[in-house]
């Protein structure tokens, strides 16, 4: 009995969290006429593409989603390498002033983002880094970071050195022994870090809104609000908003499933050479 109280308790929470989403495609794909009606349609029937069409014809979408791309990449590439020597050195070895930079990590990420965004745009603006992926993707990198080391920390920790040691004795060299048994253990972490470092990149927008002000470097929710904006100004329509947010949350849905498969992998090689 209380199992199947818990398992209906899940099915609602599940319906509430998915509703919000249904709701968006199902708005996406039907008429701001039908929309504007005081009873609502749940199903997209008689619906079609146009909404797509419209939020797509002028190319500015493309242009938004190729910035949002290369910001998001280079902040994840970036977070991953300087996360992962990181991890690996306070994990591994032992060096003066290692405790003080953990708990310099630490405290960094206690800082509360919206009280440094003045100082990010004055050393963005003096190295004339404003209104480029660069600039803006270093904010980002230096914003994640530090997370991301105590999650890979943490993965680091949990690999024994003695298993780099044991083939090591076996034949192989550090690096080899490095890249072949203990590299296929973190990959996990590895990937969960990198999903981290997307998201945040992905989804930021109030520093983006400081350091990208120029119309042709905004990233996808910049464009977003912009697009939103541009409808106020007539009879917003919202089977357009809803296919432009659709489209926004379209890569983000791709990456993570990509991911997923790379992650199911990484735990399954790491459980059978561990």
């Amino acid at each position: 009995m209380k199992r199947t109280l818990l398992g209906i308790l899940a099915i609602v929470i599940a319906i509430v969290w998915v509703f919000p989403v249904y709701w968006m495609l199902n708005s996406s794909l039907l008429p701001s006429v039908v929309l504007e009606q005081t009873t609502p349609t749940l199903l997209p029937i008689g619906g079609s593409l146009k909404n797509f069409a419209s939020v797509t014809e002028d190319g500015s979408f493309f242009q938004a989603l190729g910035i949002s791309l290369a910001v998001a990449g280079l902040a994840v590439a970036c977070c991953l390498i300087f996360a992962f020597l990181a991890a690996l050195a306070i994990s591994r070895f032992r060096f003066k002033g290692r405790r003080s930079f953990v708990l310099a990590v630490l405290f960094i990420q206690m800082l509360p983002a919206e009280g440094m965004f003045i100082a990010q745009y004055k050393l963005m603006g003096s190295l004339g880094l404003l209104n480029s992926v660069i600039g803006v993707s270093i904010i980002y990198i230096a914003a994640v970071v530090p997370f991301t080391i105590w999650m890979l920390r943490g993965f680091v920790a949990g690999v024994p050195a003695d298993l780099e040691e044991a083939a090591m004795v076996d034949g192989l060299s550090r690096t080899q022994a490095f890249l072949r048994i203990t590299f296929p253990l973190l990959a996990p972490g590895l990937v969960a870090s990198g999903v981290y470092a997307f998201l945040q990149a992905w989804n930021e927008f109030t520093v983006a809104l400081v350091i990208l002000q120029d119309t042709e470097t905004q990233t996808l929710p910049l464009w977003l609000r912009g697009f939103i904006q541009q409808s106020s100004s007539r009879a917003i329509d919202w089977g357009e908003v809803m296919a432009a947010s659709t489209l926004v949350a379209v890569p983000v849905i791709i990456f993570f499933l990509f991911v997923q498969g790379r992650m199911t992998s990484g735990l399954v090689s790491g459980a059978v050479k561990g």
